[in-house]
Formats: structure tokens, C-alpha cells, sequence
């Protein structure tokens, strides 16, 4: 005998969540490599104004990152494994990004993503441990 639970959709609200953050992310770098004057904020603070070439480019190859990133978040990409994996490396990989943005020398950079990194990580946790439970 099964029950409605039985065939209930999983749940991707974190996954949802986490995207949204992403894309967020990935709208930050996109004009950056558009060439937003925002060097201060980005890539160590090491530039102010608009970035140079190279980081222009690093900045774009990051927004195809974080677009990808959040569409697998949201079981659009990878499929179930693929999504926890996903998932748990973008935590670690979140987690670290704190701390290398406190010790970031541009102060602009340390107010907007040792939060905003935070932030992130805690989502990206979230929406793994969601992916983890329902094995989806």
C-alpha cells in the first residue's frame, strides 16, 4: 500500500534559495566583466575602478560558474548525486572564501563578502543537506 507521501515531490526549497544567492553572485561578476568599477569589491580589492582584462575575463568565466552552480542546485544540472556533490564542494569551497575575504586588504571587500560569503555558505549547507535527505 502507498500513501500520497509516497509520491510527494522532493522538496528544493534551499536548493531554490542557494540559486538565488548564486545568480546573484553571478549578476556581480557579469558586470564586472561588463566593466562595473567595482575592482575594490572584487578579486582582493586589488583594483579600483574597472578591472584589468585578465580579471574582466576571470569574472566572466565566474558567472558561467555561479549560472551553472545555481542550476544544479536546483536539480536542473548533475542529476541527484551530481547535486549532492555539487552541494558539499560549494560549502567547503564557501566556507574557505570567508576567511580569505577577512583577510582581504580592501575594506570594501571584507564588508560585502565576509556576509554575503557567509550567507552563501549557510545556503549552499542548507540546500546539500535538503539534497541528502531526499536523496533528489
Amino acid at each position: 500500500m502507498t500513501t500520497t507521501l509516497d509520491h510527494a515531490p522532493a522538496t528544493r526549497t534551499w536548493g531554490l534559495a542557494f540559486a538565488v544567492w548564486a545568480c546573484g553572485l553571478a549578476a556581480f561578476q557579469l558586470a564586472l566583466a561588463l566593466g562595473a568599477p567595482w575592482g575594490e569589491a572584487a578579486w582582493g580589492g586589488q583594483t579600483e575602478g574597472v578591472l584589468p582584462t585578465g580579471l574582466r575575463v576571470g569574472s566572466a568565466v565566474a558567472t558561467v560558474v555561479w549560472l551553472g552552480v545555481a542550476a544544479i542546485a536546483v536539480g536542473r544540472l548533475l542529476g541527484p548525486t551530481g547535486r549532492r556533490r555539487t552541494l558539499l564542494g560549494v560549502t567547503i569551497y564557501s566556507a574557505a572564501g570567508i576567511a580569505l575575504n577577512a583577510l582581504s586588504p580592501s575594506a570594501t571587500e571584507r564588508a560585502i563578502w565576509v556576509p554575503g560569503t557567509a550567507l552563501g555558505t549557510a545556503l549552499a549547507w542548507l540546500a546539500w543537506r535538503e539534497a541528502r535527505a531526499a536523496r533528489t
